[in-house]
């Protein structure tokens, strides 16, 4: 699921602003993932409930926050060393 959620970032060309995010709340990202639990009954009317759970139980723990950084790194230099070489005109 933190693979998907990574290639969903760097498809949507996102990775920076997300890499600035997640280091900013990984220290406080159990308190995050509470506050997703309590809300949950309203926001599950509007997302599907299943996947917003999983992504609160992600959440908890800081070491699968690191792993959705390095992953989000990963692919987004392997899609920077896949793109043709410009040339200089």
């Amino acid at each position: 699921m933190i693979t998907e959620l990574a290639e969903k970032i760097t498809s949507h060309g996102m990775s920076t602003p997300a890499i600035f995010f997640l280091e900013m709340v990984k220290y406080v990202s159990f308190l995050g993932s509470q506050l997703m639990v309590f809300f949950g009954p309203i926001i599950t009317v509007f997302v599907q409930g299943h996947q917003y759970y999983q992504i609160t139980e992600l959440l908890e723990d800081r070491d699968n926050v690191e792993f959705l950084l390095t992953e989000i790194e990963r692919l987004e230099s392997n899609q920077i060393s896949k793109q043709p070489l410009e040339k200089n005109e």
